[in-house]
């Protein structure tokens, strides 16, 4: 009976193992078939547009978009969307299709503190080459609104970028202090990457 016991209890602390921790999940992002624009037109036409799209399990992303750059922010916002502080790259830039959500799960309830996001930069403002570089972002929360970009990863001939931005998430977003804490870079050179006016127009 001790034996059963024991073996009963070690079973249970491998499924608290597999059912408490970190994990992934993915969500798509197509802004024509899935976003609902509330400023602005014409997205994707290079010209100024605001966008709310489904995010994981009802964070929302927020797309910002203008003269054929993005800017997005990920989890809730503030109710006052001038004070966000948005970040893109320099260069012209776009996003992937696909979102990978980070996720903290404690006592049966899941929580996503990053996400992980490719993007396609031009590899220099007045060059038409591009890189791929995956943004990790720290995602708001709803008690928060803190929400930002924790690092960058160069994509582009890097195998193990995915690993590299998967440690970043889950080291570094959960404490992250937005405005405060620098950003974690890897590869290069890198296309400038900062403050973004998503209301120019």
């Amino acid at each position: 009976m001790r034996m059963l016991v024991t073996a009963v209890f070690a079973g249970l602390l491998t499924q608290a193992a597999w059912t408490d921790g970190i994990s992934s999940a993915y969500t798509e992002l197509r802004a024509s078939r899935d976003c609902t624009t509330f400023d602005g037109n014409n997205f994707g036409q290079g010209e100024f547009a605001r966008l709310v799209c489904p995010g994981y399990r009802g964070y929302p992303v927020l797309l910002f978009a203008s003269d054929l750059r993005q800017s997005l922010f990920y989890g809730f916002p503030p109710s006052d969307l001038d004070r966000l502080k948005l970040e893109s790259f320099g260069s012209f830039n776009s996003t992937g299709g696909t979102i990978e959500w980070r996720i903290s799960t404690h006592h049966g309830v899941s929580t996503p503190f990053a996400a992980i996001h490719r993007w396609y930069v031009a590899d220099s403002p007045d060059s038409s080459n591009q890189i791929e570089i995956l943004v990790v972002a720290k995602v708001a929360q709803p008690d928060s609104t803190d929400g930002c970009t924790v690092g960058l990863v160069l994509a582009t001939g890097r195998p193990d970028a995915i690993e590299i931005a998967r440690g970043i998430a889950d080291q570094e977003a959960r404490d992250f202090v937005c405005g405060q804490d620098k950003r974690i870079v890897v590869g290069g050179p890198m296309p400038e990457f900062d403050l973004h006016d998503s209301s120019a127009r």
